[in-house]
């Protein structure tokens, strides 16, 4: 069974950075796309970013492009998100994902296994 598990949330200051991480247990997923997402209260759950397996292909959602990098470590089965200039827009539980192909995956819908979330708020 896999686990996912995000830790790097935190409340920060508008302008601020953070680096979210992922670490994932039970069985390696070097071999796996992985992505971010996150959930504001009452709205649904966004895409943020993705990577494909080997980190040849990344893709982000128009709001955090140029201020947030999608990066993954397989040697340690972690997946990061790094976010620059935050703003309390950005402000949301952040999960991240992994899927059972090796793509870069796009959709909520097509994640096989989820990770508990992390809060970040952004203050103004």
């Amino acid at each position: 069974q896999v686990q996912l598990v995000e830790s790097g949330g935190g409340l920060v200051q508008a302008g601020d950075s953070l680096r979210l991480s992922c670490a994932a247990s039970g069985r390696t997923l070097s071999r796996n796309g992985m992505g971010w997402f996150r959930q504001a209260p009452g709205k649904e759950r966004l895409f943020v970013a993705a990577i494909n397996w080997s980190s040849s292909m990344r893709s982000y959602a128009d709001s955090v492009k140029g201020r947030f990098t999608i990066s993954r470590d397989n040697a340690k089965n972690t997946l990061y998100l790094q976010m620059n200039s935050l703003n309390p827009e950005d402000s949301a539980v952040y999960y991240c994902a992994a899927d059972r192909s090796d793509g870069i995956v796009l959709s909520v819908n097509d994640y096989d296994y989820w990770g508990q979330g992390t809060q970040v708020t952004v203050s103004s």
